[in-house]
């Protein structure tokens, strides 16, 4: 199914999801730093830079807005997807310090997914402290430092 917003995402989602993906989607929003713009992205909610803001877009396809951050209401978990924790080693290691600080359970996660089995556990304030952790120009400098050639 093609999503056309955000809104249409949220409420396609089982009832026992909605909440805690309302929820983390407010989160975002009220700790994302300015300039990133939010939208449906490979059938998510997606964080974005604009092409008003970089003009050559993801080198994937540069059609497409640079993707920053995404989220997503999965089978078995809900996902939280932020290339900044991929590309920067330092704002991995930070992450991973923290998680334990505000959940339990054992962290798991990929190389830019971070899942979440249980959403009662979704520790919301780390999450928004890890949105405020890159500006949209440090996103940028990254993304061209690490993948642009």
């Amino acid at each position: 199914m093609r999503f056309q917003s955000p809104e249409e995402y949220l409420s396609s989602l089982d009832p026992a999801r909605q909440g805690p993906m309302n929820q983390l989607r407010e989160t975002i929003q009220s700790h994302m730093p300015k300039g990133f713009v939010e939208t449906i992205s490979y059938g998510m909610i997606g964080y974005v830079v604009p092409h008003s803001l970089y003009a050559a877009g993801y080198h994937c396809d540069p059609q497409l807005p640079l993707p920053f951050l995404s989220i997503a209401s999965q089978k078995n978990f809900i996902a939280v997807y932020h290339m900044g924790i991929y590309a920067n080693p330092e704002l991995h290691d930070w992450f991973v310090g923290e998680y334990p600080k505000h959940v339990k359970t054992k962290l798991d996660m990929g190389k830019s997914c971070i899942r979440f089995k249980k959403p009662e556990l979704l520790p919301f304030s780390l999450i928004g402290e890890l949105c405020e952790k890159m500006s949209v120009e440090q996103w940028i400098e990254t993304y061209e430092t690490q993948y642009k050639r």
